[in-house]
């Protein structure tokens, strides 16, 4: 998995962290090892400009998800893979969001950063949770990947 991050947002997060949670959500779901995946980090002007031009929404959001390449994702065994890198898209977090959603949620921000990352990757992945059904199903499988990932860094 090739996975880039740029922390442009003024404030210091483990960004080691991001990375290990994303890679390990890309795995869990199977993702194509060659997939390649950006994770920007910006503050909170700049995550309001791109929620209005993208999502025509007012304020700052926490994570935004901007798929690239959704036809080469997911090469199961049956399915003649390409053999180029997977484009999956960028990944976007305003930590300054993240950290007020984690008093709220009372945990840390870094848990709140960590479970945004893994929503963004699945939101890459066309996972959504506009119907509830939908949300049933991502949210599960949001909680159940970020449970193995903290339990495999107690462990490991």
């Amino acid at each position: 998995m090739s996975i880039e991050i740029a922390n442009e947002s003024g404030v210091e997060v483990d960004t080691d962290a991001i990375l290990a949670v994303a890679r390990h959500a890309l795995e869990e779901m199977g993702v194509n090892p060659l997939a390649e995946l950006s994770i920007l980090l910006v503050d909170i002007d700049y995550m309001t400009e791109l929620n209005h031009r993208w999502m025509g929404s007012d304020g700052p959001t926490d994570v935004l998800a901007f798929p690239m390449d959704e036809g080469s994702v997911d090469h199961g065994p049956g399915e003649a893979g390409t053999g180029e890198p997977a484009l999956l898209g960028d990944i976007v977090l305003a930590p300054e969001v993240a950290a007020k959603q984690a008093v709220a949620a009372e945990h840390t921000a870094a848990d709140e950063l960590h479970l945004l990352t893994v929503h963004g990757v699945l939101h890459l992945l066309g996972y959504d949770h506009a119907e509830p059904d939908e949300e049933r199903e991502m949210f599960a499988l949001q909680a159940r990947l970020l449970q193995s990932w903290r339990s495999g860094r107690r462990t490991g």
